[in-house]
């Protein structure tokens, strides 16, 4: 039902913007306590989409919005199906949680409000890329959660690391932004529409299009940045240098799920094609063998749950390559899998990080007994993450070897051996988290082990066990959620029927098996692993992270190449350049068209109006003859008053008076300048510049004349002047044209001209104050004289 005639779709998705505006208020009078009443926004956005759960798993979809710029067809437009609707969730309820833990990890934080408002933009952000329709607001969406994540990312902005990783994050995210950008409006133009649910009713128009392969690149440019599809990889374990709120957010609900978001979204235009099931699957495996590998390499926790991120969306891509219903719903069941046990993996290493003062894994031990709800919950969530069972993760992981076993490809055993790999090393990390910090013996930490309060293991306890119910409820969970979400991937209604324990021994469970057996080896010989994947990796040398920089200082050089050649530090080659490029820009179309201009025949003129153009030769003579640049600026003056004496003549008097008032103020600026400036008296040009820049005067004269010319003889239109002269006295009650014109039909041109005059009159006093370097010792032996004392003189010794 609307509020105030409001729908509340478009409440849903402001007021995460609305409470970020409140946050800074709230958190200065409440403090972490705060985060209490802020996490009520997203509780109350995630209750509000459980609203259309019903009526989504039934088939239906909605389509609000309102226009925003028609002239361009652009809406602010929202689309509810299966899709966007769990994604939707999934943001605001984990999001509700994470600004729980937030108040809890950043008790005391100088800078508490401003975190809390910086994930609320965040938020929104995020859920206006899930539930937009029209391709503009979708990109604006998207490039938002590029800003927010940056200001997040970079938010312990006095370390050198978080500023470095945050701005590596804005250039790989908001450059493949950009590349989406192309990509959407190549698909608006090829399309005729502007609304994503418009463009899906299309069916298949662009798979056999001359445009699909260009669109598609674009697109999955934007994506793969967004989602740290390799190469584009290392961004994203840098962002780890964010508070672990920050990543909890980032990895489970946000921001990385925006480029499989967009993917799915799309698959109905692009999917189930030969290049799409080729791109997808090879990108999306090699990024899940790599973000695996590294994984295991690391022992930060933050960093080994942030590589299987990466991993993970390797996997989520390449099921969404491989387009088959069941690759589809295993995606489906793995991103809902991955949103809960990841999110819930994160909050419990910031927990122990915020207990113990370490999140390296060999310096932990022992720690169930100090933090036995913290191990429950990692308990719960690393056996999801492995894949076993009673978790959501075993009956994912059923699923998508279901998808990639039974797949149609030539590859696709190679595409399931390579599942089976990334899962049984996703399985080594899983178990690496959550036992070998509580296990075995005891081991000092900086900090003393204590649990956390409830505002940091409130959320791990929820996603875990969430993860546990939608397994055990598994029927109901694929009817609510994955069967709704599958369909709209699919575009065509899907079957699902889920079960915690397989019905019948088929391939997908001898291959899950094989995972946990392969999982086991590798966890029992973890740190041997460790240093092979070490050694290897040394051994290549440099990759992605430090081409990145490599890159970046390549474009700083770059830049000041070519900043040295075009910006050389000479006021007279500028002046040579402009008006070099002036006369071509002015010629070229002259000559190239055949565009020359009649000769007028000369006009009667009166004595009068003879000695007003006299007046105008003498001051040019004047200007050519003047002995230094003081006469020659109160010379050129009088080429403006003569052009303000024609202005009256030809009944423009407030034009005139307009050019006499600049004129006089110019001529005494630039006076004042001049006399303080230490310029040499007399012209110090050589012979050969002095021939250049004759010409090129004669030269920009003539051709500017010319122009001139040729565009008066052009017929006139006068449907301005008609439009102006009709509405200035109704509209703007004025009955002189030209005020009306500067003050009310362009009066922001007005205030911009009226600005730049002033910052040019600002820089003249600057440089009127300027003291000359003669000018600053004469003052400082002056200074000296004053304060240096003089020595008594003594009898018979001259001082």
């Amino acid at each position: 039902m609307a509020l105030g005639g409001v729908d509340p779709l478009l409440i849903a998705v402001a007021a995460p913007f609305v409470a970020a505006v409140a946050a800074p208020f709230l958190a200065r009078i409440l403090h972490h306590n705060a985060a209490w009443l802020l996490a009520i926004v997203p509780a109350l956005i995630f209750y509000h989409f459980t609203g259309y759960v019903a009526d989504v798993s039934a088939g239906q979809r909605f389509a609000i919005g309102t226009d925003w710029i028609p002239t361009y067809s652009v809406r602010f437009s929202f689309y509810i199906d299966g899709l966007s609707t769990l994604f939707a969730m999934l943001i605001s309820g984990i999001g509700a949680f994470i600004v729980l833990y937030s108040g809890g990890y950043l008790k005391g934080h100088p800078d508490l409000g401003r975190f809390f408002s910086f994930i609320l933009l965040f938020m929104g952000s995020m859920m206006g890329v899930v539930l937009a329709d029209n391709l503009i607001t979708l990109f604006i969406f998207w490039e938002l959660t590029s800003i927010t994540s940056f200001l997040l990312i970079g938010f312990n902005h006095k370390s050198e690391r978080s500023r470095r990783a945050a701005i590596q994050a804005l250039v790989v995210t908001g450059g493949g932004g950009l590349v989406l950008l192309a990509g959407l409006l190549l698909l608006s133009y090829v399309s005729g529409q502007t609304e994503m649910s418009a463009i899906l009713q299309q069916g298949n128009f662009l798979k056999d299009s001359d445009w699909y392969l260009p669109i598609l690149i674009l697109i999955l440019g934007g994506a793969f940045t967004k989602s740290a599809q390799f190469p584009f990889h290392f961004w994203l374990p840098n962002a780890m240098e964010a508070p672990t709120p920050v990543s909890a957010y980032l990895h489970s609900a946000t921001m990385v799920k925006a480029g499989v978001y967009l993917l799915m979204r799309v698959h109905p235009i692009f999917g189930d094609t030969a290049i799409w099931s080729t791109i997808l699957p090879l990108f999306g495996g090699a990024t899940l063998l790599v973000g695996t590998i590294l994984a295991v390499r690391q022992t930060d926790m933050k960093l080994m749950l942030a590589y299987t991120t990466v991993a993970s969306l390797g996997l989520l891509v390449m099921l969404t390559g491989i387009s088959t219903e069941k690759a589809i719903e295993g995606a489906v069941l793995y991103l809902l899998a991955h949103s809960l046990f990841k999110g819930a993996l994160f909050m419990v290493v910031g927990t122990i990080d915020h207990g113990t003062g370490t999140r390296d894994v060999t310096k932990v031990g022992g720690l169930w007994r100090a933090m036995p709800l913290t191990f429950t919950f990692a308990f719960l969530a690393s056996w999801s993450m492995a894949g076993l069972p009673p978790a959501i993760g075993f009956i994912a992981k059923e699923i998508l070897y279901e998808g990639t076993w039974v797949a149609d490809q030539w590859h696709n055993v190679l595409i399931t051996a390579v599942a089976v790999v990334g899962n049984a090393l996703m399985f080594v990390i899983a178990f690496a988290v959550a036992f070998k910090p509580f296990l075995g013996a005891k081991v000092e930490t900086p900090k003393t082990a204590h649990e956390g309060s409830p505002l940091l293991w409130l959320g791990p306890a929820a996603l875990s066990v969430c993860g546990l119910v939608a397994a055990i409820m598994a029927h109901t969970t694929g009817e609510l959620f994955i069967r709704p979400m599958a369909s709209a991937i699919a575009n065509h209604p899907l079957d699902t029927d889920l079960h915690l324990v397989p019905t019948q021994w088929k391939a997908p469970v001898n291959l899950s098996i094989t995972t946990v057996v392969l999982g086991i080896v590798i966890y029992l010989n973890l740190d041997r692993v460790r240093k092979l994947i070490a050694g290897i990796l040394t051994s290549i040398g440099w990759g992605p992270d430090q081409g990145f920089d490599q890159a970046i200082r390549g474009i700083v050089r770059l830049s000041a190449f070519v900043t040295g050649k075009i910006q050389f530090g000479r006021m007279e080659g500028y002046m040579t350049v402009t008006i070099a490029v002036m006369v071509l820009t002015l010629f070229v179309p002259l000559y190239a068209f055949n565009e020359w201009p009649t000769m007028p025949e000369m006009p009667d003129f009166a004595f009068y109006e003879w000695s007003i153009f006299a007046i105008a030769v003498v001051g040019l003579i004047a200007v050519l003859m003047a002995a230094n640049g003081l006469v020659a600026i109160v010379s050129l003056g009088i080429q403006g008053f003569a052009v303000a004496l024609i202005f009256m003549l030809f009944g423009a008097p407030d034009l005139s008076f307009t050019q006499f008032m600049v004129e006089t103020l110019s001529v005494v600026i630039l006076a004042l300048v001049m006399t303080r400036l230490n310029l040499a008296p007399r012209d110090h040009r050589r012979r050969s510049q002095k021939i250049l820049d004759g010409f090129l005067a004669i030269t920009g004269g003539s051709v500017l004349g010319l122009t001139l010319m040729a565009v008066t003889q052009v017929q006139f239109n006068d449907e301005l002047s008609v439009f102006f002269n009709e509405y200035s006295r109704v509209i703007a009650h004025g009955r002189n044209v030209v005020n009306v014109i500067l003050v009310d039909f362009r009066g922001v041109d007005t205030l911009g001209e009226i600005a730049v005059v002033m910052v040019t009159g600002l820089a003249v006093l600057a440089l009127i104050r300027i003291t000359t370097p003669k000018a600053v010792e004469e003052e400082t032996e002056k200074a000296d004289v004053i304060k240096t004392p003089i020595p008594e003189q003594k009898e018979g010794v001259a001082s």
